[in-house]
């Protein structure tokens, strides 16, 4: 090789590591742009902003959502839409003071960090400036993400705005609201069941200290299950009104949702603590009375037809109606006083039974108990006995299905509870012979209900443990 050849080879190398050494040097210094930082890039209060709107490329394509403020959050495209103001505070709270981890300056090339092309631009108005937000790709060593708000420089966020901004309209709706009812003193059922329950504290008809609802029943108050009672209401509080079919229902929508002519209407009154020192309302005892009206249907095009048919709930005069789910609609439309009344075939406290008259297989039999000493001893033919099985049987004589049906067949046991009761001194209780899998119980000669045979027989097997040692 001659050496005029080599000197151009070497002067070729040289070039390479000059270029090189330059490349690095420009990448150094480039790097050197990179920088930890603190600065708040963006002060903007949440009160001072009049127009609101972002875009991004969801599941479904381009999602884009203005909103504008008059008196009150608007949304641009309609305007009978109900803006959850608080949702829309919480999007402009990110701005307020928008703070960054790393400023990257003087940016040439904002394609790099997915800004030229962003996840998400989000627009904020005052009346003086528009603000424009560039939210790009997430950094690949730190998983922060790159945002621009004008200029040259590109900022690496902690966190992330685009995880409340991913939304669609549907989850900017100002929905009804169910109250906790902590104090109710009337709940009115009207259309599939009629009917009232009422609030009575130390009622003469309760059958224990827990009794506080009833209603009343042809010519008989009917105390209630308390417990079935608050299990209804937390149905109506545990309703998920998310779901909307329409924000501003019209008269023949509702019609077709059957709304028009509800199924089922409950109107619960309740009071809650009145703070307004002028209220006009306010009760001696200091409570503001309230009432709260749920409305039940079905779609009536729907019921016509094979399919499964959608069940909606309104609240009472809001114009946005909700879809809810069969198990939904089930549960409120199970209202009847059958349901809420007490299971329980004798539904006072146990503790209260001071004496058993037993009649079984044509022989009386009776448990008597004496207190000493604070302790209840139970006596058979003055033979101390525990009566505990006899009392678990007892609480196991629930209603499988009420009914007035008379007895026909065979009296399997009769039991007459003598109670230390204030309202209720005895209770007559007579089961019969229904079926191979039920007896009919008859209480103070009134048939009530189908009980499960099984539990019938346990009773009868608690007492001949007692009897017949």
């Amino acid at each position: 090789m001659s050496r005029s050849k080599k000197i151009y080879i070497l002067l070729g190398v040289l070039l390479l590591v000059c270029l090189a050494v330059f490349g690095v040097g420009r990448y150094e210094e480039r790097k050197e742009r990179i920088k930890n930082s603190d600065e708040i890039i963006l002060e903007v209060p949440g009160d001072d902003v009049i127009s609101l709107s972002w875009e991004y490329e969801g599941e479904n394509g381009k999602e884009t959502l203005a909103f504008h403020k008059g008196e009150k959050w608007i949304y641009d495209e309609d305007e009978t839409f109900p803006v959850n103001e608080e949702k829309v505070a919480d999007l402009l709270g990110w701005f307020e003071q928008f703070g960054v981890s790393f400023v990257i300056e003087d940016v040439e090339d904002f394609g790099q960090y997915g800004l030229d092309d962003p996840v998400c631009v989000i627009r904020l108005g005052t009346e003086d400036e528009t603000y424009e937000i560039r939210l790009g790709d997430y950094s690949t060593m730190d998983a922060k993400r790159y945002v621009s708000v004008g200029g040259k420089d590109v900022y690496l966020v902690e966190h992330d705005p685009f995880e409340d901004y991913e939304v669609t309209i549907r989850d900017m709706i100002l929905h009804d609201q169910i109250p906790w009812f902590s104090d109710v003193e009337e709940i009115q059922f009207a259309g599939a069941e009629n009917y009232t329950v009422t609030r009575e504290e130390e009622s003469a008809h309760a059958y224990n200290e827990d009794d506080i609802y009833f209603s009343k029943q042809e010519e008989e108050t009917l105390p209630l299950d308390t417990g079935n009672v608050n299990n209804y209401l937390q149905t109506m509080q545990g309703l998920d009104l998310t779901d909307y079919v329409s924000y501003n229902v019209s008269e023949e929508e509702l019609s077709g949702y059957g709304l028009d002519d509800p199924e089922l209407a409950v109107t619960v009154r309740y009071t809650v603590e009145d703070t307004d020192e002028k209220s006009e309302d306010k009760r001696k005892d200091g409570k503001a009375a309230q009432t709260f009206t749920l409305y039940v249907s079905r779609d009536n095009a729907a019921a016509e037809t094979d399919e499964e048919v959608p069940a909606y709930v309104r609240i009472g005069d809001s114009q946005i109606i909700y879809e809810i789910p069969e198990s939904s609609y089930q549960a409120l439309m199970d209202a009847s006083c059958n349901t809420l009344r007490h299971q329980e075939i004798l539904p006072v406290d146990l503790n209260d039974i001071t004496q058993l008259e037993i009649s079984l297989e044509d022989r009386d039999h009776l448990l008597a108990s004496e207190t000493e000493d604070e302790e209840t001893i139970w006596y058979y033919q003055e033979k101390e006995v525990d009566v505990a099985d006899v009392k678990s049987a007892l609480t196991l004589l629930r209603a499988d299905e009420f009914t007035d049906e008379k007895p026909s067949q065979k009296q399997e046991i009769a039991l007459t509870v003598h109670l230390n009761n204030e309202n209720y001194q005895e209770m007559k209780i007579e089961l019969y012979r229904y079926d191979g899998e039920r007896c009919l119980a008859v209480v103070d000669e009134k048939p009530l209900a189908l009980v499960e045979r099984g539990y019938v027989v346990d009773l009868m097997e608690a007492v001949n443990g007692i009897v017949l040692n």
